[in-house]
């Protein structure tokens, strides 16, 4: 990426020009390792797999025998090690597929418990508050601290200790166990796979009967396991993220054991229907084309929010992760402090955006959230966070959560304008 030249083209000079060619000098060595692996993960499964042209075609209706559908759902399993996936459009959002996979395997008078603390808004809402939850519905919940909201952002560290899991499956009403491997939209430590493994195991060790649901959202393909590798019973999703490529234009996932996929695909539509329908509507070639190109196009994302880190550092914001920090999802948190610096950052990310650059973000009520919520955002797929955007609760402390960048030169200049307009402020 040439900072220099976009600072030039694009007139931003001062002293966030002089920051920007600080922070490219520093993002310069970074290497993508595990990006490479990846890649290779991802070819190998579709060599191994077999894809064919005709496998693209889909079906309308009912969806009975669609081929697409059967073979990217084929190649999900395989890249995930899993014993069977189920991706489909009917998912409309990773929220939709997680409470989904929450229903299907925790009934009524049966208990889910949160290890990873309070779940990002909208989902502890469907489960918790409104009318019509999980909890409201009969299903038991608990959740347990993660991190500290306020801390600074080295001292966001875990803090469920052995003892505390332990103490907590000991309660045999406990049928799942939920774990958010990514930030979200809350400060509090992203999960990585090494750091997962241990905890799923004890899980495993204390009650082999309870399934481990990861909410998968912004993690796939960043890392060169996915939960599936190390113990979690069932991974979920949205496919407008990193699986999608930027191409898939709808849908969810879930992936992991066959039975209890099973159970999800019955809940989705119908006891005894199972996952024997579903159309694909034509998008199959989208789906896995889509897939082919995401490695790449998660490895664009981390190249971009690894400049972003080390520009807002070098201008005296705390961000998290550090530039060239080992990285689990496409979300990079940044502290800005105030509510006025997230308005003005959404407004310069704004009109960096290849779709509506024009508009003007303003905060506004979001199902599920408790305060007004400031997003930027000009997907070519409506809600597709693969592409460059950002959100931020206006609640303390204060934080934006960049994510996304489908190429790393536009999450760069996203950066530079969102600096340029703090800068201005």
């Amino acid at each position: 990426m040439n900072v220099q030249l976009l600072c030039e083209r694009f007139g931003v000079a001062g002293r966030v020009r002089e920051a920007a060619l600080r922070a490219q000098t520093r993002v310069a060595g970074i290497a993508y390792d595990a990006q490479a692996r990846v890649k290779a993960n991802v070819l190998a499964a579709f060599l191994e797999e077999g894809v064919s042209e005709s496998d693209f075609a889909g079906t309308l209706g009912y969806g009975y025998e669609d081929a697409a559908r059967a073979k990217y759902e084929a190649l999900l399993a395989r890249i995930f090690g899993a014993q069977r996936a189920l991706a489909r459009l009917s998912f409309v959002s990773g929220t939709h597929a997680i409470v989904t996979a929450i229903a299907a395997c925790v009934p009524p008078g049966k208990t889910l418990l949160s290890i990873t603390g309070r779940p990002y808004d909208t989902l502890r809402n469907a489960i918790v508050d409104a009318p019509n939850s999980l909890v409201r519905n009969g299903t038991g919940y608990k959740e347990t601290p993660f991190g500290s909201a306020q801390g600074p952002f080295d001292k966001l560290r875990m803090t469920l200790s052995d003892d505390d899991i332990a103490k907590e499956l000991a309660d045999k009403n406990v049928a799942a166990v939920f774990v958010q491997r990514s930030r979200g939209y809350a400060p509090r430590p992203s999960l990585s796979i090494d750091e997962s493994a241990p905890i799923f195991a004890l899980i495993k060790k204390k009650r082999p009967d309870v399934a481990i649901l990861v909410d998968n959202c912004y993690g796939e393909l960043v890392e060169e396991r996915e939960p599936t590798h190390i113990g979690a019973d069932l991974a979920i999703g949205s496919l407008i993220k990193n699986l999608g490529g930027s191409l898939a234009p709808a849908g969810g996932y879930v992936a992991g054991r066959g039975d209890l996929v099973a159970r999800v695909a019955d809940r989705l539509y119908a006891p005894g229907l199972g996952d024997a329908l579903g159309p694909t509507l034509g998008f199959g070639r989208a789906f896995m084309q889509g897939l082919f190109m995401a490695p790449m196009i998660v490895e664009q994302c981390l190249r971009g929010l690894d400049f972003a880190a080390s520009l807002f550092d070098e201008l005296g914001y705390s961000v998290d992760p550090a530039a060239g920090a080992v990285r689990t999802d496409i979300v990079q948190a940044i502290r800005l402090g105030s509510a006025r610096r997230i308005r003005k950052f959404a407004e310069g990310l704004q009109a960096a955006m290849p779709v509506n650059a024009r508009f003007r973000p303003e905060p506004g009520r979001v199902p599920g959230y408790t305060e007004p919520v400031v997003m930027s955002s000009g997907a070519f797929i409506s809600g597709a966070t693969i592409e460059l955007s950002c959100d931020a609760p206006l609640r303390e402390p204060f934080e934006v959560y960049l994510q996304g960048g489908i190429v790393a030169e536009h999450a760069v200049l996203g950066a530079l304008f969102a600096a340029r307009s703090l800068a201005g402020s």
